[in-house]
């Protein structure tokens, strides 16, 4: 392999595995504020046991996913020292944004958090959790308006020519709000979601089988579960927002995305498939005219194809990005069916009667997971062959002193280390969910109060 391909895959190894935590730390961080806000109001003790439950395991979601970002920092300078050069002034203002309003945030409250209990009032703690939650969240905002601005570039000059050319910000906030990020955010923010209420319904669901901590399970299953549906329907909105976006400032990734190759054609929607490139063909199951009637309202009006482009100008993993983007929508429409069931069935006051769906849930953990996976692959690979679209290719991106041998053997070590940390982190998060809520003693005695009475009583 070229350096070039080494380190697309070292990058796209080392954020892939990073981005398993950060969607989690802001899905358990909102309904932590859930949580801690239902005991402050109801002083039910439970909600209490719950906050501080799912505190410790999003402090090793948090701890994991710092480690395993500050990587990426430095392999911009090793194995993308032009593209660092070339987005330096708009990259660093974001990072700068992101340590200032989002990660000073985020760690100053997280003390409190995990510290803070019986130190401080109630309504304090709540202020912090609500602190780190909001700082997690601005994390995500910084990161995803770098990354929208690289998709849909606005609020710039280029400033000196050939390989020395770098883009400065004239217009910060036009930066910031470039035609992008807005729905990206949002749609990144609506994933995180899943991903942490996903955990908790997963865990409860499990504690619910096995008959352990069953009262605070059912609680604490049944407010996640409105959490999970909200999110789960409000993805289709961002996402076909997201999707406008795409159609008009990058016509060949929305191509790529639906196998769409004709020039200017009414272009079908693929439920599934497989892209023949060299055919330039899709084989599956389809809607026809189903991507220009989302587009325009008209079966029958033209969407741009990759053939409108030149080939060095359009992506070449095409069914790869079909693939990926395929997935994504496929797992967004099972878990709005999934939980839309469930709540169906909680209005039949059958929610917990089902053990076949409750074990649906124990295992759909990982499913936004992939999702969210999945679905930055389809958005950086159709993106390509632009680093900075339609301003600098991947290819000329690349460090000039960086060889392939010296990205192969940081890969393989990123591989080893990464690995061991994901043990770790599994082995901990399961020893966390095995031990669970610290109120196991009092909740497995509550159900069973009354009989205990009876028997102190005959004894009496």
């Amino acid at each position: 392999m070229d350096v070039e391909i080494l380190a697309r895959i070292q990058f796209a190894f080392t954020i892939a595995f990073h981005y398993i935590y950060p969607p989690l730390s802001i899905g358990l961080g909102l309904l932590m504020v859930v949580f801690e806000s239902l005991y402050i109001k109801t002083k039910n003790k439970q909600y209490e046991v719950l906050t501080k439950f799912w505190t410790k395991i999003f402090a090793l979601t948090f701890g994991i996913g710092v480690a395993t970002g500050i990587v990426m920092e430095f392999e911009f300078g090793t194995n993308w020292a032009t593209y660092s050069r070339y987005v330096g002034d708009i990259f660093g203002s974001a990072l700068a944004a992101e340590g200032i309003f989002a990660f000073a945030l985020e760690s100053g409250f997280l003390g409190v958090l995990l510290f803070g209990w019986n130190r401080v009032k109630p309504w304090v703690h709540l202020l912090s959790t609500i602190g780190v939650f909001f700082g997690s969240m601005f994390s995500a905002v910084w990161i995803v308006v770098a990354n929208s601005w690289q998709q849909t570039p606005t609020g710039y000059k280029i400033v000196g020519e050939g390989m020395q050319a770098r883009a400065e910000v004239t217009n910060f906030w036009e930066m910031v709000f470039n035609p992008s990020s807005v729905d990206r955010i949002i749609h990144v923010w609506q994933g995180a979601f899943l991903a942490g209420a996903f955990l908790i319904l997963s865990v409860h669901a499990y504690y619910i089988l096995k008959n352990r901590h069953v009262e605070i399970s059912k609680k604490a299953f049944r407010i996640t579960l409105v959490v999970a549906t909200v999110f789960a329907l409000s993805q289709l909105i961002s996402g076909h927002s997201s999707a406008e976006v795409v159609a008009e400032h990058q016509p060949a990734k929305l191509a790529a995305l639906e196998g769409h190759f004709e020039k200017s054609a009414p272009a079908d929607m693929y439920l599934l498939g497989w892209v023949n490139k060299d055919q330039q063909k899709v084989y599956g199951l389809k809607i026809p005219g189903g991507l220009s009637f989302l587009l325009h309202q008209d079966f029958n009006k033209p969407v741009t194809g990759l053939n409108a482009f030149d080939k060095k100008d359009r992506p070449s993993a095409v069914n790869a990005i079909f693939q990926f983007y395929h997935i994504m929508v496929a797992i967004g429409i099972f878990l709005i069916a999934l939980t839309l069931f469930a709540c169906y069935l909680w209005w039949k006051k059958k929610l917990f009667d089902k053990r076949w769906l409750l074990w649906v849930f124990a295992l759909a953990v990982i499913l936004p997971q992939i999702a969210n996976q999945v679905g930055w692959y389809a958005a950086e690979m159709g993106r390509q062959p632009w680093v900075v679209y339609g301003l600098l290719r991947t290819s000329d991106a690349l460090s000039k002193s960086v060889e392939a041998n010296q990205v192969l053997f940081s890969l393989i070590l990123f591989m080893v280390i990464y690995t061991l940390l994901l043990f770790l982190f599994l082995y901990l998060l399961t020893k966390k969910i095995k031990h669970g809520p610290d109120d196991e003693h009092l909740e497995d005695l509550r159900p069973h109060q009354h009989e205990i009475a009876d028997v102190i009583i005959r004894n009496k």
